[in-house]
């Protein structure tokens, strides 16, 4: 796994998943099991299988979120300048086909989250935004076709 580049509000957040998981979660998943265990038979005890199935998907999360915490590294926001599109920028855009405004922040694969406005700078609508300044038009391949987008302004 490679340095995974974040905000640290992003970061605090991951720490706070991974607390809750590993302290209030797995504890309830595990007294679930012993309960399930008194019950006898454990070849056929669904509440048994059913709780070890959640206990090894909650075990592969808290593995999966320890590496991208071991690998992160937190942004210092002073340090970015506000001219180009980069992580972290908030880009407001204007896609030119129906001249409909959007603002996106371009965040961290594990900060992603379309429904608060932040885009991963993975997907190809941040690849094509990076680097860019206020003013520049850019064409990006989506899967419902070509987006043609301008640039209105960027901000940290």
């Amino acid at each position: 796994m490679s340095i995974e580049y974040m905000s640290q509000e992003g970061y605090d957040k991951l720490v706070a998943e991974l607390h809750q998981l590993e302290s209030v979660e797995l504890p309830q998943v595990k007294d679930a099991i012993a309960e399930a265990r008194d019950k006898g038979d454990l070849s056929e005890n669904f509440e048994y299988h059913a709780a070890k199935r959640e206990q090894a998907r909650l075990l592969g999360r808290i593995r999966f979120k320890q590496k991208v915490l071991a690998n992160a590294r937190v942004i210092d926001m002073s340090r970015l300048g506000n001219g180009t599109v980069q992580l972290l920028s908030k880009v407001e855009m204007t896609n030119l086909a129906n001249n409909s405004r959007m603002t996106y922040t371009i965040a961290s694969p594990n900060e992603a989250n379309i429904h608060e406005g932040k885009i991963s700078i993975k997907s190809p609508i941040a690849k094509a935004l990076l680097n860019k300044k206020p003013g520049d038009v850019v064409e990006v391949r989506v899967p419902a076709g070509m987006l043609k987008l301008r640039i209105e302004s960027i901000s940290m």
